[in-house]
């Protein structure tokens, strides 16, 4: 998959705003300030199509990316900078819950995480949740620019034979270089197919 366009279409704040035209959505989900909108921006070879923020948890709605006119990828907001509760919903926020649980033409699910700091207890809870309710879904773990050889190599080694990440598909990417960015391409394509979207 090759991204030939790529357009901004809207920042849902509610389930109505969301666009109505059955395409095929692929959301992108992860920790405040994890490089969603970076990533989003490789991808799609466009440094400002998504607006980055250093400001943890700035993303507090569903911004909506039409990709080559035949599906859609969305930001999620952050989760992990929510006040007033320590579980998932509490942090996901309630439209990001009702969007996860009760949006149709939802494909996928891209997880980011932090290589530098590995998954998190919350990351582990999205993981657990993704699993449950069958939502084909890829970790990525971005920054790893910013990791040694020897560091990667020892986060990665943990996931992979350790607790409950263990035998999960998974992509290193950056940002900077944009390694992991055909591979990420290629997982996207494959997981709308396999739901029977188009995603050229």
């Amino acid at each position: 998959m090759e991204i030939s366009s790529a357009e901004f279409v809207v920042g849902a704040v509610g389930l109505n705003d969301m666009p109505g035209d059955g395409l095929p959505e692929v959301a992108f989900a992860g920790r405040s300030n994890v490089g969603k909108s970076s990533l989003i921006n490789r991808l799609a070879k466009r440094r400002n199509l998504a607006r980055t923020s250093s400001t943890p948890g700035k993303t507090q709605q569903l911004n909506y990316y039409r990709i080559n006119g035949c599906l859609y990828l969305v930001d999620l907001p952050g989760y992990g900078f929510v006040h007033g509760g320590t579980d998932l919903r509490a942090r996901l926020g309630s439209l990001t819950e009702r969007y996860l649980t009760g949006r149709d033409t939802l494909q996928a699910v891209i997880q980011l995480i932090d290589a530098r700091r590995g998954p998190t207890e919350l990351d582990h809870v999205m993981v657990d949740w993704l699993r449950q309710s069958q939502i084909s879904f890829l970790l990525v773990f971005t920054k790893v620019d910013k990791l040694s050889r020897g560091k990667e190599k020892q986060m990665l080694s943990a996931v992979e034979s350790t607790g409950e990440l263990a035998g999960t598909e998974y992509v290193t990417f950056s940002a900077v270089s944009g390694r992991g960015r055909v591979d990420v391409l290629k997982w996207i394509q494959q997981a709308v197919q396999q739901a029977g979207g188009t995603g050229h």
